[in-house]
């Protein structure tokens, strides 16, 4: 046992001496320090580690021990909780591979008495000589901590402002439910005339507003009780083109294989996701309902990422991207894949041939849908038709099995 003891020492011996390590002894002594602990922090040479000890002040005197390749910078301190410079219980000093000794009186530790390190000496000299600069300096040093002061206050109030008007914002959209049954009267109206009056331009107007959440059978059986003039009309024939869309993006279609930049300037191209159940999230920063479901979403893009599910956000912020940008992070949903959706405004017009939300018929924010790994829409959840509850029981359902 003794040998085997004595082979440890050995090793250990060697394995600090292949590493350059040195042990060191700092014997300290306080004055009217009530503190029960002193801390020690210091890095290796290179900054590679980082090591923080404590040992218990007993009659006034404490001891530390350690090894070190060289001469480093250490911070020794009794409050945990007050780390920084300006604390008179805290010093900084050099910290020698030998024998040294620190005398420390409460709330002066700046003026500690340090004995043994050279480079402590070498600090100390330097450290007389730059006095009289800083003493010049301390006008500086006043007035730039006024002004720091003067925005970091500033700040601090524009953040309130800001969780401020977020409340506002949510709370006045909160009440746009009140609208809902005045809202249902008047479309009841619109759905009675457009059935009486098929042959009217009127009614073609009237249904350019009821693709919005519309129930896709309900639609598309008032655009077929159209006359052939109106179906033909501008109107019409957008109508038309919106019921395609929702088609494109309905459960038991092929998903459109869209390519686009994200939003780390990354190419993102939906066929590389084939194999994993894909989630396509189209919101918008300005979009109240979007924003609040984002923490939903990141508690299901971390529930089930690891099973092989993936989220794209596609964001209607194409004119305001700094706006995008900003809703990304602060809404912390950087975790997964961000595009724009690709709606261009030129010369008053706009142009759809590059809209992700186009190709997937999308009219109201936000709606979601999921992709099966063999790129085929399994789901679709938006205002006026699924909701969460039903995203998060086909999820179950997909991955439950798995």
């Amino acid at each position: 046992m003794k040998k085997y003891i004595l082979s440890i020492v050995l090793l250990t011996n060697l394995s600090l001496v292949a590493l350059g390590q040195q042990p060191f002894v700092l014997k300290g002594e306080t004055i009217h320090v009530s503190s029960p602990y002193v801390y020690l922090g210091y890095r290796s040479g290179d900054g590679s580690k980082h090591t923080l000890d404590s040992v218990k002040i007993e009659h006034n005197t404490f001891v530390f021990k350690g090894s070190i390749e060289e001469p480093v910078m250490a911070y020794l301190y009794i409050n945990r909780n007050n780390r920084g410079m300006d604390d008179p219980n805290a010093v900084s000093f050099y910290l020698e591979p030998k024998k040294m000794s620190i005398r420390l009186e409460k709330d002066k530790f700046k003026n500690a008495l340090i004995k043994g390190s050279k480079s402590q000496d070498e600090w100390a000299k330097l450290d007389v000589q730059k006095k009289a600069i800083r003493q010049e300096m301390e006008p500086v040093l006043d007035e730039y901590s006024r002004l720091n002061k003067r925005y970091m206050d500033a700040d601090a109030e524009l953040k309130l402002l800001e969780a401020k008007v977020k409340n506002l914002k949510e709370e006045a959209y909160d009440y746009r439910e009140n609208f809902a049954p005045f809202n249902e009267r008047m479309a009841k109206l619109d759905v009675e005339f457009i059935q009486k009056n098929p042959d009217s331009y009127v009614s073609s107007f009237l249904m350019q507003f009821m693709t919005t959440g519309a129930d896709l059978d309900k639609i598309e059986g008032l655009y077929n009780s159209l006359s052939d003039q109106i179906k033909n009309s501008g109107y019409g024939r957008e109508i038309a083109g919106k019921i395609h869309g929702i088609k494109n993006g309905s459960p038991g279609s092929k998903a459109f294989e869209f390519e686009s930049t994200d939003i780390n300037e990354k190419i993102l191209k939906l066929a590389a996701f084939k194999g994993k159940y894909v989630l396509l999230d189209f919101w918008a920063s300005w979009c109240v309902p979007c924003r609040k479901g984002n923490p939903h979403l990141i508690d299901l893009y971390t529930k089930y990422k690891s099973k092989g599910f993936e989220i794209i956000g596609v964001a209607d912020d194409d004119r305001s991207q700094a706006a995008w940008h900003k809703a990304v992070d602060q809404d912390k949903i950087g975790i997964w894949r961000h595009v724009l959706n690709g709606l261009k405004f030129e010369n008053g017009e706009f142009d759809r041939s590059k809209s992700i939300s186009f190709h997937f018929g999308i009219s109201t924010l936000p709606t979601k849908i999921l992709i099966d790994p063999d790129g085929l829409i399994v789901g679709r959840y938006a205002s006026g038709s699924e909701t969460d509850t039903e995203l998060d029981k086909k999820l179950a359902e997909v991955f439950g099995a798995q």
